[in-house]
């Protein structure tokens, strides 16, 4: 397990020598969040069946852990999975679930036993994403584009053997996906000078080509995201030992805020031409397809949700405080109660 994080530079390396295109985009939740936590819970059945599809990007992989009620207290759920002679039956709803209309398998939570406080009866499973019963509807963005969905499972049958870890020990298993997901969304180190800041530099430069407005808030930016890139190093050498900590909500936090400055000051310097994608418009009034991907004008907007997902910014907060800083937490009344008593209203919290 501690090895695996400094071998993948082997096959990083490999890809980039014979120019083929970077895995990581067409699986991003797969190859950030699902190898990771198979390697520290799957059976050896599992890693044999799902990791190699898995890194090829033959199978693309989801994440199923937030509700329509559920979002930031994701150990709050209702999805239910109960058990049959064969294996389990699922039925809820899951939302804000990336590529899950396109994806293969899925990562979910569920509730197995309701009977005791809310993160000790929660398993986690591995779940065929073409199963009779699984229907994800994608929901679109102000971007225009539908990134991600809301999946409904209706007497969904999942196997035995498609449990990732142990029955009813599920918070611990998504504990260590979070902490990837947050690595994965906030650790990644591209070359300096290079992403958001890169647009934030060539909408100054495109603006102000004798650079007569003041530098003060474009510098501000520039060694925001140069201190940003020398942390998600350090993390990243951090987590070469293992799982990573909570510490990956730094990164994470940080990375979130300073997309959205950036990108907001780009969108500035644009001035009016920011609420006009390039490429125009459709008939249904969505920008116009792959002409808009990499444009200042999707990328501010997009940037809106960076606080959002993968745990918003007042989570990382809480996490950084508790876990890291050792503050003291939050009262939370539900814990201590059944999960069933809490959802049917006998407990207030």
């Amino acid at each position: 397990m501690g090895g695996a994080p400094a071998l993948q530079s082997l096959p990083e390396s490999l890809i980039a020598e014979a120019e083929l295109p970077d895995p990581f985009p067409r699986n991003p939740i797969g190859l950030g969040m699902g190898a990771p936590t198979l390697l520290a819970y799957g059976t050896e059945r599992q890693l044999d069946r799902h990791l190699r599809p898995l890194f090829t990007g033959e199978e693309v992989w989801c994440q199923l852990f937030s509700e329509p009620g559920a979002g930031s207290d994701v150990a709050g759920l209702a999805t239910r999975a109960r058990a049959t002679d064969d294996g389990w039956l699922v039925n809820g709803q899951k939302v804000w679930t990336s590529f899950a209309h396109i994806a293969r398998f899925g990562m979910l939570l569920a509730r197995t036993d309701p009977g005791v406080p809310k993160h000790k009866g929660l398993t986690y499973f591995i779940v065929d994403m073409h199963a009779l019963g699984v229907r994800p509807r994608p929901l679109v963005q102000m971007t225009g584009d539908a990134e991600f969905n809301e999946v409904f499972f209706t007497n969904v049958h999942v196997p035995a053997d498609a449990v990732l870890g142990k029955v009813g020990e599920g918070w611990a298993v998504a504990t260590a996906t979070l902490m990837h997901e947050r690595v994965a969304l906030g650790g990644l180190t591209p070359p300096r000078g290079s992403g958001p800041i890169a647009a934030a530099v060539d909408a100054w430069r495109d603006r102000d080509p004798d650079g007569d407005q003041p530098l003060d808030d474009l510098m501000r930016l520039w060694v925001d995201s140069e201190a940003l890139r020398l942390v998600n190093i350090r993390a990243a050498q951090l987590r070469e030992a293992g799982v990573p900590g909570p510490q990956g909500s730094i990164g994470k936090l940080l990375g979130a805020e300073l997309n959205q400055r950036t990108y907001g000051f780009a969108a500035e310097l644009l001035g009016l031409e920011a609420l006009l994608f390039p490429g125009g418009y459709d008939a249904e009034h969505r920008p116009n397809g792959r002409r808009t991907l990499d444009s200042t004008q999707r990328a501010s907007l997009r940037s809106l949700a960076n606080t959002i997902e993968g745990g918003t910014a007042e989570v990382m907060r809480n996490i950084l405080a508790e876990r890291v800083l050792k503050l003291p937490p939050e009262p939370r009344m539900d814990n201590r109660v059944p999960w069933s008593e809490v959802a049917s209203g006998k407990v207030v919290c």
